[in-house]
């Protein structure tokens, strides 16, 4: 009806925005299978919740305990040899470096690790663990 309505100039610019919206929304779903492969090539990570066994709106002393439970059962000298432990400890030390800086843990709530990246990219304070783990032992 609409197009029995139209001129046929109008008729042409009406098919021709028609037709670059269905482009656009196929590039846009593209985009999504991309990240969605990228993002299981990357092996589904857990989240650092996840990682140290925590609820997301978990307490600072709650990830704090739950840190040092996991990092003295997987800590490498405890488990020498076993490369797996060695992976998981590194697993545990990063996602508390995150979850126990509050500006990092509210980036990575809102943005994921992707957020963290880009944060440190575009000179936020990234880099080293800036922790001393005599600190998280003692108390």
């Amino acid at each position: 009806m609409l197009c029995a309505m139209l001129s046929p100039p109008l008729l042409g610019i009406h098919l021709s925005l028609y037709m670059l919206f269905i482009m656009l929304e196929i590039m846009r779903y593209a985009l999504y299978a991309i990240h969605f492969l990228i993002w299981v090539s990357n092996g589904c990570s857990k989240s650092y919740y996840e990682i140290l066994q925590v609820p997301k709106g978990a307490s600072d002393e709650q990830i704090k305990k739950a840190y040092r439970k996991l990092a003295l059962k997987y800590h490498p000298d405890k488990n020498q040899g076993n490369e797996e432990a060695n992976k998981r400890f590194a697993e545990i030390s990063n996602a508390y470096e995150v979850l126990s800086d509050g500006e990092k843990r509210s980036i990575y709530d809102r943005h994921g690790e992707e957020g963290l990246k880009q944060h440190a990219a575009s000179g936020g304070r990234g880099g080293g663990m800036g922790m001393n783990i005599q600190d998280i032992f003692s108390s």
